[in-house]
């Protein structure tokens, strides 16, 4: 323990430097990502703010999306503002508090959302498989049990995750080469084991999120049986119609969320470290810009809405 850098302490701060590698071109990297921040802040406070004012929008499915676009919201926010901030003006020192309450926030938010799109499948599930006790099974008391049950799920998952950093003896070497502070990035600066966060962490993937795929994909083949037994084309299109927006937000969400995890620990040097903190940093502004995009296109009564409602305050102004 004579070398400084290893000498156990907690730091005031850490250093985040943003995407190593690739620091010369900060500039022009932070140009895609503040105008993609700026379309999800846009995109998602429409969308709720339709969903939250149409009265004709306050059905199950309107409103586990409304939950959506809050953890989008959220999740862009938590992390794009600091990452733009190093971009631009090289403000990469972030306090030792902060830093965790960064990676309670990120990955609290990611397991939330992951549990409203099991909610939002199980909508779909019902809605096609068993329309006619939709009403009755999906009523506003048994939607909001099961988005306070995600949020609960979630803070139970992620808060041993700040223990398990407190207890970490920190060595003197404060630099996370990240462009946001995340689990095992900050776990990896610690002089002792953290074979226990590195396993915890494998652990909640595979029991949270893997347990969600698995509950996706099953809810999904029933309704592409129950589709397919439908006895005319224009219902199953009908039907499916309803699915396929939902089908690209879970694409959009797991896709890149399992390959950077997978590939950051079983990938080894394979690929390159700046690429792994770019697929992490698009992963919380991407799916954010396009949900709101995706369901505005695809979906007609929202379309219908919002543009009645740009009609109308258009013709306020005139």
């Amino acid at each position: 323990m004579a070398d400084v850098n290893h000498t156990a302490f907690r730091p005031g701060t850490f250093l985040l430097v943003g995407i190593p590698g690739l620091e010369k071109f900060h500039l022009w990297i932070s140009l895609p990502f503040f105008s993609m921040y700026i379309f999800a802040l846009l995109g998602n406070l429409v969308l709720l703010f339709t969903i939250v004012r149409e009265q004709s929008l306050h059905e199950p499915m309107y409103l586990f999306l409304s939950a959506l676009t809050v953890a989008d919201l959220l999740l862009s926010t938590t992390t794009v503002p600091r990452m733009l901030a190093i971009f631009w003006f090289r403000v990469g020192d972030i306090s030792f508090g902060a830093c965790i309450a960064q990676v309670f926030l990120i990955h609290f938010i990611s397991n939330a959302e992951s549990g409203i799109l099991v909610a939002m499948a199980f909508d779909r599930y019902v809605a096609i498989c068993n329309p006619l006790r939709y009403v009755t099974l999906l009523t506003h008391s048994v939607i909001w049990r099961l988005e306070l049950a995600a949020v609960v799920r979630s803070f139970c998952i992620v808060l041993p995750i700040v223990f398990l950093l407190l207890r970490l003896s920190y060595c003197r070497n404060r630099v996370i080469p990240h462009s946001y502070c995340e689990h095992m990035g900050v776990a990896r600066l610690a002089c002792t084991s953290i074979k226990v966060n590195a396993v915890y962490g494998l652990t909640v993937v595979l029991l949270s999120a893997g347990i969600d795929v698995v509950f996706i994909a099953v809810s999904y083949g029933l309704i592409l049986r129950a589709v397919f037994q439908l006895p005319s084309a224009g219902a199953r299109r009908k039907a499916m119609s309803t699915c396929s927006s939902h089908l690209c937000i879970i694409l959009l969400f797991y896709t890149p969320a399992f390959f950077s995890f997978f590939t950051h620990r079983f990938g080894g040097h394979s690929i390159p470290r700046h690429v792994h903190i770019l697929l992490a940093c698009l992963y919380v502004v991407v799916p954010p810009m396009l949900n709101p995009i995706i369901y505005g296109v695809n979906n007609k009564q929202i379309r219908e809405t919002v543009m009645s409602m740009l009609s109308w305050m258009g013709s306020r102004r005139n």
